[in-house]
């Protein structure tokens, strides 16, 4: 158990460090209403989670540390749906309605794309 939370730690921790250096890198080259790098976090972490359990399962990997350590660690610490969640409310309050489903179906749809993508690619 002990070992387990510490990789989950570890690859959350990681994980976020990786979430803020996107957000920083977006906003560098990109200022709107719209919430772009969470946008990009989040189909990038559903990419990432896709790609490592077609990785996983094409080369037979049932180490479970492993697991923790990047999908549930990395890829947690990572993606951003709390935060996409306050950010769709906060579109709504702000009489943002058009961006605010744009951003929810941009986000579901592009990410169900990505983990496709993801998986397609270790095939």
């Amino acid at each position: 158990m002990i070992r387990t939370l510490t990789l989950i730690a570890f690859g959350g921790g990681i994980g976020s460090v990786f979430r803020y250096l996107t957000s920083v890198l977006v906003q560098k080259y990109y200022a709107s209403v719209f919430p772009l790098a969470t946008l990009i976090t989040n189909v990038l972490g559903c990419f990432i989670i896709g790609l490592l359990m077609g990785v996983f399962e094409k080369n037979q990997v049932v180490n479970s540390d492993l697991k923790w350590l990047f999908i549930t660690g990395f890829c947690g610490g990572y993606t951003t749906f709390s935060t996409f969640g306050f950010e769709n409310i906060s579109l709504f309050q702000n009489n943002h309605s058009a961006m605010a489903f744009l951003y929810i179906s941009g986000s579901v749809l592009l990410g169900l794309f990505a983990v496709w993508m993801g998986l397609i690619l270790t095939k």
